[in-house]
């Protein structure tokens, strides 16, 4: 059957470089049922209301703050090692329309365990409502995408083996999520030490979350621990700093 050629978009092949180096990662998943209805009461009496992305964001990052091997990788420079970082780098993966085409681009943020939730909202809107072009990251990741395979493919392999450029160029973990889609990923992969995803909550605030996680780095009752620990998180100080949104100044001004 005769059809078409498709030149690949730079798009397609960041994508592909990133599964290049992803495939080689020894992967396990940990998932675990949760029960969000504190977290989710404290949203829905806010207006607007945050976000999952960014609750679930300040939450994990806030368990990887207490967490020493959810910040290190796995390196092979100058020889095979741990290196850990001192705050976390979250990998934030948006689709976006490039070039005629619906593009998984990534941004960064540095130490979002420090920084309010209103500020991550604001820098995940950004991410996702600047044009492609005119966002810094997708700028530069899209020019590298259109250099030869063999140069990507060793910047790409010296960024996640340089222990103290790896972080600075991909994070130290990725957050993907489809849940507002209504479907959810059941074997995403990733080159970082973690990849946090979850599927659609329930009026009940119930959700299933999964952390997918590099097996040279740590091992799976670690993470197991850490998801009872990730469940207390959002329903404690995540949920009071949602609530503390509505009753702050801005609240106060507009109160009759």
């Amino acid at each position: 059957m005769r059809g078409r050629a498709i030149k690949l978009s730079a798009a397609r092949r960041l994508v592909g470089d990133l599964m290049r180096f992803s495939m080689k990662v020894p992967r396990v998943t940990v998932q675990r049922r949760m029960n969000l209805a504190p977290l989710l009461g404290a949203r829905t009496a806010q207006q607007p209301r945050p976000s999952w992305t960014v609750l679930f964001l300040k939450g994990y990052a806030l368990l990887c703050a207490e967490t020493p091997e959810f910040r290190r990788a796995y390196v092979k420079l100058p020889w095979p090692q741990f290196y850990e970082y001192p705050a976390s780098v979250a990998s934030i993966a948006h689709e976006r329309e490039h070039d005629g085409e619906r593009a998984v681009l990534l941004s960064r943020i540095r130490a979002p365990e420090r920084r309010p939730i209103g500020e991550l909202d604001a820098a995940i809107r950004a991410a996702r409502s600047t044009p492609v072009l005119e966002f810094g990251e997708f700028r530069r990741a899209l020019r590298i995408a259109r250099l030869p395979g063999p140069v990507r493919w060793l910047m790409m392999w010296l960024g996640l083996n340089i222990g103290r450029q790896r972080a600075n160029y991909f994070g130290t973990f990725q957050l993907s999520v489809y849940s507002g889609l209504g479907a959810e990923s059941l074997n995403p992969l990733t080159p970082l030490t973690t990849l946090l995803n979850y599927g659609p909550i329930g009026a009940d605030g119930s959700v299933d979350v999964r952390i997918h996680y590099d097996h040279r780095v740590m091992d799976g009752a670690n993470v197991a621990r850490a998801l009872e620990r990730f469940e207390q998180i959002l329903n404690g100080p995540v949920a009071d700093e949602v609530r503390r949104i509505g009753s702050g100044p801005a609240a106060a001004r507009a109160a009759p």
